[in-house]
């Protein structure tokens, strides 16, 4: 069985959303940003999130760049490009569609 907190495949759309409000962002700050939003119910591995930022960056979706953190230390920080924008709307519908199938089959089952 997963774990209550799992991401469940929906890891990039979370980074891609948060990048769509708030970005640039380090690493750590997506992360943080995902915890406190959820209200600390979705929790991201540093295992999970740098490779899935690595993919995203290498399918255009997003960028990086060397800036440097709140706390002075330099950082990758990451931006969503207008493909991302695109992926970003597609995985949204997507979600938004599979969320409501499986509400209606709660409702009716």
């Amino acid at each position: 069985m997963p774990k209550p907190d799992s991401l469940q495949g929906s890891l990039e759309l979370l980074v891609l959303k948060i990048l769509a409000r708030r970005a640039p962002l380090h690493g750590y700050a997506i992360m943080t940003a995902i915890e406190q939003i959820s209200s600390e119910v979705l929790r991201v591995e540093e295992g999970s999130l740098y490779p899935a930022l690595h993919r995203m960056e290498e399918a255009g979706w997003i960028g990086a760049a060397w800036g440097t953190t709140d706390a002075g230390r330099k950082a990758r920080v990451y931006s969503l490009t207008p493909e991302g924008r695109k992926q970003l709307d597609a995985q949204e519908s997507r979600w938004n569609a599979v969320t409501a199938a499986v509400n209606h089959v709660l409702r009716m089952a």
